[in-house]
């Protein structure tokens, strides 16, 4: 029988069972064995595979102090002697998913050991750390947990024993952005050839050098009279009053509040409660002005700077939203600002 790929597992503290956005500040930690998703991923590795060693950390823990953190996961690795590390899987999860990032960077550049994780192909993480790992395209939230995991002991077997995958369109990992040379039977002129017959023919060829788009979003044009101007303030980061009285998702947004601030020189802490499922909302629920800067823009109206403030202010929880439902929603908003003669918009995140 082949010796046994040992693992070592990277996951955030959700996964560890410890908590959510409340414990995302715990610190770094560890145990032997698989826990949370590795003990369902254990279930397809089989006899072939075993996680040695899991090591996990609060998503703010790791992001606010990344030197301190990443030097005690190394540490941790190299005691495990790993044949392959794993990260995640993250889904949609910013934070999260930059966290597997920087681990599969730690191991990619330093440790010098495979790295194969598991985000949404939408995460921001991806474009950032994708050259650094091999990445499994999930679904958005853990609810694809089972179709995530066979896929990635598959790809995590083959990682493990070989030290690379082939191409990704076969594979079935999110292609990392690497060109290899490879001996083929056809010329590249008959290959060319071939690819277009088939298009004459109505069939849709692979290419084999695909080409990224990107959509070009024409900028506005700047305000004329700013002394003039309606300016509104617009957030994604799911500021809304207290008891969330339109019942907005925390994630996934498929819709959008709109809550007076008619009479407010700025936004009562208590009054207000950040609902965003993707950050610890402790500072923003101290003072809501964080991040709904009621107290400043009325300072720069009462100056003179601008025209007027709109006496309401635009909120949804941007956390997770597809591209298409970031269009839908921003157009609806858009739409209705434009119907309020607004003259400008001020957009806060997270």
């Amino acid at each position: 029988m082949d010796k046994k790929i040992r693992i070592v597992h990277y996951i955030n503290q959700f996964f560890a069972g410890i908590g959510g956005e409340e414990k995302g500040g715990v610190p770094l930690d560890h145990g032997d064995g698989p826990k949370g998703p590795g003990t369902g991923l254990m279930q397809f590795l089989g006899d072939h595979a075993e996680i040695v060693l899991t090591i996990w950390c609060g998503d703010n823990t790791i992001n606010q102090r990344q030197e301190e953190i990443l030097e005690g996961i190394g540490s941790l690795i190299r005691e495990a002697h790993p044949d392959l590390v794993v990260t995640g899987p993250a889904f949609n999860a910013g934070r999260y998913g930059l966290a597997c990032g920087m681990v599969a960077k730690l191991c990619t550049e330093t440790l010098h050991i495979p790295v194969l994780a598991g985000m949404y192909p939408e995460n921001p993480a991806v474009d950032i750390y994708k050259q650094y790992a091999y990445i499994v395209p999930t679904g958005e939230t853990a609810a694809g947990m089972r179709k995530a995991l066979p896929k990635m002991a598959e790809l995590a077997l083959k990682l493990g024993r070989e030290g690379r995958l082939g191409p990704a369109h076969t594979e079935g990992y999110i292609p990392r952005g690497y060109r290899w040379n490879e001996f083929v039977d056809k010329t590249a002129a008959r290959r060319a050839v071939d690819m277009l017959f088939d298009r004459i023919h109505g069939k849709d060829p692979v290419t084999e050098v695909p080409l990224r788009s990107f959509e070009q979003v024409s900028p506005a044009e700047p305000l004329a009279d700013l002394k003039s101007a309606t300016i509104a303030i617009v957030t994604g980061g799911g500021m809304v009053p207290k008891g969330n009285p339109d019942k907005l998702k925390q994630a996934f947004s498929d819709s959008f509040g709109v809550y007076s601030i008619e009479g407010l020189d700025e936004l009562p802490s208590g009054d207000f409660k950040g609902i965003h499922g993707g950050y610890d909302s402790t500072w923003v629920d101290e003072d809501p002005d964080r991040l709904v800067p009621v107290d400043v823009l009325r300072v720069l109206e009462k100056e003179g700077r601008f025209g007027k403030l709109l006496e309401e202010y635009y909120v949804l929880c941007g956390i997770g939203t597809n591209v298409a439902a970031s269009k839908k929603l921003g157009a609806e908003i858009a739409g209705e600002l434009m119907n309020k003669e607004v003259s400008a918009a001020i957009f806060t995140s997270t």
